[in-house]
């Protein structure tokens, strides 16, 4: 009777031991359960929106993770997240990595990053009838900028005096959840400018009358997108690095942006040039 139940241990202990490591243990470079779970921002287009006419979530870069996640066997989970929570939705495993339009500048050690794929720009975007056609017309103006966003820390950046100054000139600098909402205090008069990425800026202008808004020929900054990764998961950065290499190689990512090409995004790809 004792060897029977020391057998029945043993075997509960091997059970239990492989449950163990198929959910939330050491994944070695691996997605969980075969699931790779991107964290996005899902106002944020052309990168991650949702479609109002599917009810799906779509997007460059979750058209990418998807052809990664093809290659690799795995099973794309896309979740939406609180843009200010990102880190701590990573930290605690509930995403396996950031893509997101996420700038590398400014946070490279912050992230196990990939190599940038998108060469992106901070931009202003002001109604065409504003009579503002320079940075320097903004003295004085409300600007719009999203929270935790890449216009945010450029315009709070102390090495870049040029950008302080600009900062220190304004009216009010007014922070938005989402850049849907900044848009539409754009359109009511309540602020002057948004700044933003020259993607987003692209499809917004885009969605709304003609010849209505413009983008100013400055730019607030230039930066590069990458796919961030908590610290020291660099084997499965490593594995999702190579195959989009492969899928830039290949032109598969090249591919993809033509679906984005009102957007601007052709131009901006970087990775494998």
């Amino acid at each position: 009777m004792k060897k029977i139940l020391s057998v029945a241990l043993i075997a509960t202990m091997m059970i239990t031991g492989l449950t163990a490591c198929g959910k939330g243990g050491d994944t070695h470079g691996e997605a969980k359960d075969a699931t790779f779970t991107v964290g996005f921002d899902a106002e944020f287009p052309p990168y991650g929106f949702l479609d109002e006419s599917t009810g799906e979530y779509v997007g460059f870069d979750l058209d990418l993770a998807a052809e990664v996640c093809k290659r690799n066997g795995w099973e794309l989970k896309k979740q939406p997240i609180d843009w200010d929570a990102k880190d701590m939705e990573l930290s605690s495993g509930a995403i396996d990595c950031i893509w997101s339009g996420f700038t590398i500048n400014g946070r490279e050690d912050q992230y196990a990053w990939t190599v940038p794929y998108v060469d992106n720009s901070q931009v202003f975007v002001v109604a065409s009838d504003s009579g503002i056609v320079s940075k320097s017309d903004l003295a004085g103006k409300v600007v719009g900028v999203q929270k935790d966003s890449s216009a945010l820390a450029a315009l709070e950046d102390e090495e870049t005096p040029e950008n302080i100054k600009l900062k220190d000139s304004l009216a009010d600098l007014i922070q938005y959840a989402d850049y849907n909402a900044g848009f539409m205090d754009l359109e009511a008069g309540a602020i002057d400018c948004l700044a933003l990425d020259i993607g987003v800026a692209n499809f917004q202008i885009s969605q709304r009358e003609a010849g209505a808004y413009i983008m100013l020929d400055d730019k607030l900054s230039l930066e590069q997108y990458g796919v961030g990764f908590k610290l020291g998961n660099d084997e499965l950065k490593d594995k999702v690095e190579k195959t989009l290499l492969e899928m830039a190689s290949d032109g598969t990512i090249a591919k993809i942006a033509e679906n984005y090409s009102d957007y601007g995004l052709t131009d901006s790809i970087c990775i494998g040039k």
